[in-house]
């Protein structure tokens, strides 16, 4: 059985409140769990101790048995040091897409030259 710790989505519209837990990767996203770990409450600031708090212990004994954690999890376990962080690196993230760059050309080709420049 693939065993994954990731987010369950709790609380209202609009309120998002999260819980960590250990579950079969074929359930639910808020489906039935194995077990819960820990929770996340992305409204609190990103400072407050409180916003994300699990199970150190109980994490590190589902990674031993082979679970794999969610990119959110993994952030979260890389800031607590359970996890080596890995090193990101997105360089084309900044760089206009097609259409934008459609738009640019057709900008410079088809405006008439000021009369300044003249």
């Amino acid at each position: 059985m693939a065993v994954a710790i990731r987010l369950a989505r709790g609380g209202a519209k609009k309120r998002p409140y999260y819980r960590i837990v250990v579950a079969d990767t074929r359930a639910r996203r808020d489906g039935k769990f194995i077990e819960k770990i820990g929770h996340y409450n992305p409204m609190l600031e990103k400072d407050d101790e409180n916003r994300v708090s699990f199970d150190a212990e109980r994490v590190k004994h589902w990674l031993g048995e082979g679970a794999k954690p969610s990119d959110r999890i993994a952030r979260f376990l890389e800031a607590a040091g359970i996890l080596e962080a890995k090193t990101r690196n997105n360089p084309n993230k900044g760089t206009p897409g097609q259409r934008a760059l459609d738009l640019i050309v057709n900008c410079l080709l088809y405006t008439s030259p000021s009369p300044r420049d003249s």
